[in-house]
């Protein structure tokens, strides 16, 4: 049964954004939304994670869960999802490079 879904990417090659044209429409920069179904989703979804290179991806789409939809993501990125007890948070990565924590640690 097919379902709306809602993808959202960010820093991707200019191939994959006309690719996803095909299948869903653009209502903004990057931000696509459409009804496919479940086979669809999934094949759409293993093109963008495998393109998605130094960009971000994340995918929304209904599921029968507490939350209603389940949510996938790709590339690097400083949020990343976290189960906890079946719900869906999003949670924030601290990066900081060597040179930062140098900075950070010296005296004033």
């Amino acid at each position: 049964m097919p379902s709306m879904i809602s993808l959202t990417m960010t820093a991707v090659p200019d191939h994959l954004r006309g690719a996803l044209t095909r299948w869903l429409l653009e209502v903004t920069p990057e931000l696509y939304v459409g009804t496919v179904s479940a086979k669809v989703r999934d094949e759409l979804w293993k093109t963008v994670s495998a393109c998605v290179a130094d960009g971000i991806a994340v995918l929304a789409y209904p599921d029968n869960n507490e939350q209603g939809f389940t949510l996938r993501t790709a590339g690097q990125r400083r949020r990343h999802t976290r189960d906890f007890d079946g719900l869906t948070l999003v949670a924030f990565r601290h990066h900081q490079d060597p040179e930062e924590r140098q900075e950070l640690a010296k005296p004033i």
